[in-house]
């Protein structure tokens, strides 16, 4: 169950039980994904609001910069079927694959020939694409940067780390 509380409502400590008051798992995890949540708005809000997409948009971005992730054992790039981009952009499949026409139309992505399946192609970045994230990725990657330093200590960040691989992996 997801309450509808505003950031102001969340404490810095919510979701802390004290020793004297113990809150319910239910509670608890509540509480947990409401911050996540909050936190996560709040950070997209402040960065698609700063001069990283020029070229591109944040959906745009989103989608090249998981395309330069996917690669082979090698470090050779490796094109994604669309089912298997999307499980990894917050777009719906009808939505990416709009935006991968639109991507493809300005020569950023090219659609290949799955090997494995003559039925199927692969989205893979162009040249192109590669320089119009590696843009957006320099200015991004520096405001990501001071606004985490800012609010976190390296320890909190390692943290932050573990436990959002932790929760990745427990879904996955």
């Amino acid at each position: 169950m997801m309450t509808t509380a505003t950031p102001k409502t969340l404490s810095a400590d919510a979701g802390a039980a004290s020793p004297t008051s113990r809150q319910s798992r239910t509670h608890l995890a509540n509480d947990a994904w409401e911050g996540l949540l909050t936190a996560h708005t709040t950070l997209m809000r402040q960065f698609a609001a700063e001069g990283s997409w020029n070229e591109v948009s944040m959906r745009e971005y989103d989608v090249l910069y998981t395309l330069t992730k996917c690669t082979t054992p090698a470090g050779q790039p490796n094109p994604q079927r669309i089912g298997e981009l999307g499980r990894n952009v917050l777009l719906s499949q009808p939505a990416l694959s709009r935006l991968v026409d639109r991507l493809e139309a300005r020569g950023l992505v090219e659609r290949l020939p799955d090997p494995a399946d003559a039925r199927s192609v692969r989205i893979g970045l162009t040249a192109s694409g590669r320089e119009a994230q590696r843009i957006a990725g320099s200015s991004h990657g520096v405001s990501v940067t001071r606004t985490m330093t800012a609010a976190l200590s390296p320890e909190e960040l390692r943290t932050l780390i573990a436990l959002t691989r932790k929760l990745q992996e427990a879904t996955s």
